[in-house]
C-alpha cells in the first residue's frame, strides 16, 4: 500500500466513513424473497445467533447438553435442516454469510418443525474465534466450499493449515472435521493439507477418502452429478490432540 493510500484510509476512518475490508469470502448478496424475509422476521428471535453475543454457552442456547455439530457455509440449508430433523438428539449450528440462504434455511426449518438448529449470518472465521468455546464441538462440517478452481486462486481456498489448526481447537478430543467436495483437485488439496495438520488422524481405512456417511444427505446436485458420472469426495479427520 502506498503512503498516500494509507493516509486516505486513515483519514476516512477518522471521518467515520465506511471503508470496504478484505474478507475471507466473497459476498454475493441476492434479493430476499417474501417468504425468506417473513421467515427471518418470524424465526430469528428463537433461532438466530449474533456475533455480539460473544462466547456461547451451548446449554443456555439449546436448553440441553446434547452434542453440537457446526456447519460452515450451509448455502440454502436444505441438507442442514434434514440432518437436524433426522437427529433430534444432536444440536446444530449453521454459519452462512448470505442472507437469502439464511432466510431459506429458516423457512425450511420452520416448515419441518425443527427446533434443534441455530444460525449465524456472519463470517465463520470470526464466529469460530469469538463465539465457539474451545473443545466444545463433536463435529465440524464443511460441504462443497468454493473450489477456487483456477490455480492462481488456490491460495483463497478455505482449507489451509492455519484454518485447520483454528478448527482443531474448537473440536473436542475425538471430534471430527468432515469435508466434502465435488472437485477432485480440491479433494487432493484437502487431503494434502489435513495430512500435514498436527493433531488430526484420517478416519479413512485407506488413508484418503471415506464413503459418504449416512448422516450427510445426498443433495439433488449430487444426484445429478452421479447420473453424469461426476465424483464427490468425503474426508473425515478426527482430533487426536
Amino acid at each position: 500500500m502506498s503512503e498516500s493510500s494509507k493516509l486516505t484510509i486513515e483519514q476516512a476512518e477518522q471521518d467515520g466513513k465506511y471503508m470496504r475490508r478484505i474478507r475471507s469470502f466473497v459476498k454475493r448478496e441476492g434479493r430476499l424473497t417474501k417468504g425468506q424475509a417473513a421467515s427471518i422476521e418470524k424465526c430469528w428471535p428463537t433461532m438466530g445467533l449474533t456475533h455480539d453475543m460473544g462466547m456461547l454457552n451451548f446449554e443456555d442456547v439449546f436448553g440441553n447438553n446434547n452434542d453440537v455439530v457446526l456447519e460452515i457455509g450451509f448455502g440454502m440449508g436444505k441438507s442442514l435442516v434434514e440432518m437436524a430433523k433426522n437427529n433430534p438428539h444432536l444440536n446444530y449450528i449453521g454459519i452462512e454469510v448470505h442472507k437469502p440462504g439464511v432466510g431459506a434455511c429458516l423457512m425450511d426449518a420452520d416448515a419441518q418443525g425443527v427446533t434443534n438448529l441455530r444460525l449465524f449470518e456472519h463470517d465463520a472465521v470470526e464466529i469460530l474465534a469469538d463465539c465457539i468455546p474451545d473443545g466444545s464441538l463433536a463435529t465440524l462440517q464443511l460441504f462443497f466450499p468454493d473450489p477456487w478452481h483456477k490455480k492462481r486462486h488456490h491460495k483463497r481456498r478455505i482449507v489451509q493449515l492455519e484454518f485447520a489448526e483454528s478448527l482443531r481447537s474448537k473440536l473436542r478430543i475425538g471430534g471430527v472435521f468432515h469435508m466434502a467436495t465435488d472437485w477432485e483437485n480440491y479433494a487432493e488439496h484437502m487431503l494434502e493439507v489435513m495430512s500435514q495438520a498436527p493433531g488430526y488422524e484420517n478416519t479413512s481405512e485407506t488413508n484418503d477418502y471415506v464413503p459418504r456417511p449416512d448422516h450427510r444427505p445426498l443433495t439433488k446436485f449430487e444426484q445429478r452429478g452421479h447420473r453424469l458420472g461426476h465424483g464427490v469426495w468425503d474426508l473425515m479427520f478426527k482430533r487426536t490432540a
